[in-house]
């Protein structure tokens, strides 16, 4: 696989709204896990659609492995102009150090947002241009989110191309974080 497009739930679909979450760190350690099994197998691109929440988290994890994988390339493609633009200023901030940190960045419709069929316009894109999908998505949670659709859309082109998918549940997410727990327990601090 040469590229994969690494999306999921916006933070507020988490209940997150701040860097400084500690649920954020292990949505991005099961990220990179997939990420790195990837890379070793000669991923070339992780593809996002750049909004905020996993999309952001992800490009940051991607980020931070392109010391490990100097060849990975990380790209934002979003759906219109200035997704930030309505955001509050530490979100603004959080992004543009994320795109300092990207090799490519594009807007599938040039105009601020008009309408859902940029979004419809950005995902057909980003499901021609990806080999496989990595989703941060639970079923049981999941019902009403956005990462929904790409999940249900996913799974068909999977059926039909043999497109890759893999999911990455708030179960693996909260198996990370219990093992952090319990390593620190064994180290003897008190986590609670």
């Amino acid at each position: 696989m040469k590229n994969v497009l690494v999306t999921g739930y916006r933070a507020h679909e988490l209940n997150i709204f701040g860097q400084k979450h500690p649920g954020i760190v292990y949505i991005q350690k099961a990220i990179t896990a997939k990420l790195i099994q990837l890379a070793e197998e000669g991923l070339e691109w992780v593809i996002s659609p750049g909004q905020y929440g996993v999309d952001l988290w992800a490009c940051e994890a991607a980020i931070a492995l392109k010391e490990q994988y100097p060849d990975l390339k990380i790209a934002i493609i979003t759906a219109f102009a200035n997704p930030e633009e309505n955001w509050k200023e530490d979100k603004k901030d959080y992004y543009n150090r994320i795109l300092q940190g990207i090799d490519f960045y594009e807007t599938v419709s040039r105009q601020p947002y008009d309408g859902p069929w940029q979004f419809k316009a950005r995902d057909d894109l980003l499901f021609r241009k990806t080999d496989g999908i990595i989703l941060v998505y639970d079923e049981e949670t999941g019902a009403g989110s956005s990462a929904r659709f790409y999940k249900e859309r996913a799974l068909k082109k999977q059926q039909e191309e043999g497109y890759f998918f893999q999911s990455i549940s708030t179960e693996d997410i909260q198996s990370l974080a219990d093992e952090d727990a319990s390593s620190w327990r064994d180290e003897g601090i008190d986590i609670s």
